[in-house]
């Protein structure tokens, strides 16, 4: 499903069920290729979060703009992309998501696009596939609480850190 930042899906799995549990697929280049979305997998992370209130972000890369597929594989997660890339129709709109273990969705940051996450869960896990290496000389990010944006957060972030806390406000 097409949302409204430039380059940005939810992915919505077929899950199949039986006796046994569930299957879904996390990944299928020729279903994008169909839909005419470009991807290729460079890089896969895992983010296990222990506490409720747990947050991560905003970060982007700025040269190499990486484009990543998210899933929650346990818990949930309030997720907010942020589209900074100056030449994009769709410069500085912002698009909430909630990707739970119930849902089964997934989500797809463009590059170029801030993302950041706060738990709803304890003990949540995120997987993420990547379109570029992680370069930390690119590495960006801007504070999560930046009054520009105004996010309204379901919950008080709790746990965030040191870099996160660290950044600045975005500029413009």
């Amino acid at each position: 499903k097409k949302l409204k930042i430039t380059d940005q899906f939810l992915i919505k799995h077929y899950i199949f069920k039986d006796k046994r549990g569930s299957f879904k697929r996390s990944f299928c280049l020729n279903q994008l290729k169909k839909r005419k979305i470009n991807f290729g997998i460079k890089q896969g992370n895992i983010s296990e979060n222990l506490y409720k209130g747990t947050l991560r972000g905003f970060h982007y890369q700025s040269k190499k703009q990486d484009a990543k597929i998210i899933t929650c594989i346990s818990g949930a997660i309030f997720h907010v992309t942020i589209d900074v890339r100056k030449k994009s129709k769709t410069y500085l709109q912002i698009s909430k998501n909630v990707l739970s273990s119930k849902n089964k969705n997934s989500l797809i940051v463009p590059g170029g696009c801030a993302n950041a996450f706060l738990t709803l869960e304890k003990n949540t896990i995120v997987h993420y596939y990547m379109n570029q290496f992680y370069n930390p000389k690119n590495d960006k990010g801007f504070k999560f609480d930046d009054s520009f944006f105004k996010i309204k957060w379901p919950i008080k972030p709790k746990i965030i850190s040191k870099k996160d806390k660290s950044y600045t406000n975005y500029k413009i």
